[in-house]
Parts: structure tokens; sequence; C-alpha cells
């Protein structure tokens, strides 16, 4: 048989359980407004990194791929004329890339 003067008390008057739940409210804080921004940051560095590989990959292998079929079916037996047309190629390409850019506004 049980004794009435030990029952449990209410679940909120615990201190236990208000202990833990101040804790838990506290770790919910600091994930909200610190850890979850600095992983969000991670998560962005580590993607673009990742993508800026891929992307200087395709760049060379695109780059070398055409340096070999200007040599091999275009210009046999003459290198030079593939490094001119490819030289003629980017800088045309530069031109064009730079007169699309816009100019900083000046801050005051």
């Amino acid at each position: 048989m049980s004794d009435p003067s030990a029952a449990p008390s209410p679940p909120g008057n615990d201190p236990v359980d208000r202990a833990l739940g101040t804790l838990d409210h506290l770790l919910d804080v600091f994930h909200d407004n610190i850890l979850r921004p600095v992983i969000l940051g991670g998560r962005f560095v580590a993607y673009f990194f990742i993508a800026f590989a891929v992307v200087v990959v395709i760049v060379t292998a695109l780059l070398v791929s055409l340096t070999r079929l200007l040599n091999v079916y275009v210009f046999s037996a003459h290198e030079w004329a593939t490094y001119w047309s490819l030289a003629v190629i980017l800088t045309v390409a530069g031109m064009v890339i730079w007169r699309q850019r816009r100019p900083v506004r000046l801050r005051k």
C-alpha cells in the first residue's frame, strides 16, 4: 500500500523537469541563433568550392580537347595556327565579357 503523503508532485513543479526544460530551451536557442547560421555558412562555402572545382575541371577539359581537335583535324602539322586561333578566340571572349561589366557605384 502506498503512503498518501508520498504522492508524486505535479509535472510542472518537479525541479528536475524544470531544470531539464530550461536546459533544453537554452540549447534550442543556442542552436537556432548561433550554431545553425555557422552550419549554413559552412555548407555554402563547401558547395561553392566544389562547384568552383567542377567548373575549373570542365573548362580545362574543354580547352585541352579544343586544342587537340584543332591540332589534329584542322591545322595538322601547323601547331602555331592552333595557338593563334585559340588566342584570338579567348581574347575576343575576354573583350566581350569586359564590355558587359558594370561600374561599381562610388561610396560616399
